[in-house]
């Protein structure tokens, strides 16, 4: 059984507040020899589809004394989660979820805007206190 992020509980708490069914917990990528385990699967029923939408989410809590050396990994894990994801389920969404300070204090500074759109890492702000989703970010 994996270790979880001291978010995992308020990132899936926020997730059913906003309507999401958690499916996988934790979620499973495996590729040929490769396994790796992502935090959470959920989907959510559209009205205008039958399928729905389908998100697989990444929690970050950047809790060490060096924010980009975080930032090194979550982008080296989400670029390889979302490589996995494009051959196993390309119809999933992959979401990076961090909390709203580290989005606020350090995730809003120009460069790091400039490198999370170069690698098209999709975010999900939450409020651990509130366990609520604040924004979503294509």
């Amino acid at each position: 059984m994996p270790r979880y992020d001291i978010y995992h509980e308020p990132v899936k708490h926020a997730l059913v507040k906003d309507g999401w069914s958690i499916t996988a917990d934790p979620f499973t990528l495996e590729y040929k020899e490769l396994r790796v385990l992502a935090d959470l699967a959920a989907e959510k029923a559209l009205a205008a589809e039958k399928a729905g939408r389908k998100i697989a989410v990444e929690i970050k809590v950047f809790g060490s004394a060096s924010p980009v050396s975080e930032l090194e990994k979550a982008i080296g894990q989400y670029s390889l989660y979302r490589s996995l994801l494009n051959r196993l389920e390309p119809e999933r969404e992959l979401f990076l979820a961090v909390a709203q300070d580290i989005y606020t204090d350090f995730l809003q500074q120009i460069a790091v805007q400039e490198v999370l759109a170069d690698y098209q890492i999709r975010l999900l702000v939450f409020d651990p206190s509130r366990e609520e989703i604040v924004e979503w970010i294509d």
